[in-house]
């Protein structure tokens, strides 16, 4: 859906090459492997858009429904061991684990400055990436309290730490579909978060294109 909504917000797709990853950690890691692997020399950056839940704070700050988020950072908020109360993250230096993930800072400073320049409101955090979508307020609680995060996807951790290994800069966009709260399908906003989340990640690869937007190592 939100890819349907980019490709209707671009009549000249011509400076883009699309790709649908799939859900969850491993499709995406895939996909997008296979891809960048048949080579990267015409590729200047990825966006990678979508849709997210937002965590509720106590104090009412964060992120709202259809509201949009830029990553400045992801994590991966479910590796590691599962206790009720937190997640225990692998430590040993033996395991080399790399849980956190620092987005594209030039890319991140373009799409603030058209966001800026548009008038769009947003907001800018940490993103947390979860095999398992969080179904009850009790997680998610966990989840804020232990990474401080804004909000939580199921993709875009693997998203940077592929383009990292092909040295590709990238920029995330969410716009928040839901709360993570107990269940209730009947509050979601899917469809509206789908179709503005396209149409967001439309207006910032045009605006690239247009300034030639350079090729650079990811940060």
């Amino acid at each position: 859906m939100e890819m349907r909504a980019f490709t209707a917000a671009c009549p000249d797709m011509s400076p883009f090459e699309t790709l649908v990853t799939g859900v969850g950690p491993m499709e995406t890691s895939f996909s997008l492997t296979s891809r960048l692997a048949s080579g990267t020399d015409n590729l200047q950056a990825v966006i990678h858009f979508g849709i997210a839940g937002a965590y509720l704070y106590s104090d009412d700050g964060g992120a709202g429904i259809l509201d949009l988020c830029l990553a400045e950072e992801e994590v991966l908020g479910d590796l590691g061991i599962c206790h009720q109360d937190r997640i225990e993250p692998f430590v040993a230096p033996e395991l080399g684990v790399i849980d956190h993930f620092t987005l594209d800072k030039q890319l991140l400073e373009q799409a603030t400055t058209l966001f800026k320049q548009q008038g769009v409101v947003y907001t800018k955090g940490r993103f947390v990436t979860v095999n398992s979508a969080s179904g009850s307020r009790k997680r998610g609680d966990m989840l804020v309290r232990q990474f401080q995060g804004l909000c939580e996807n199921m993709e875009g951790a693997a998203v940077v730490r592929v383009c990292a290994a092909f040295n590709l800069p990238c920029l995330e966009l969410r716009c928040i579909s839901n709360f993570v709260e107990d269940r209730d399908p009947n509050r979601w906003r899917l469809k509206e978060a789908c179709l503005r989340a396209g149409k967001t990640a439309a207006l910032i690869g045009r605006y690239l294109h247009e300034r030639k937007f350079p090729r650079a190592y990811n940060e």
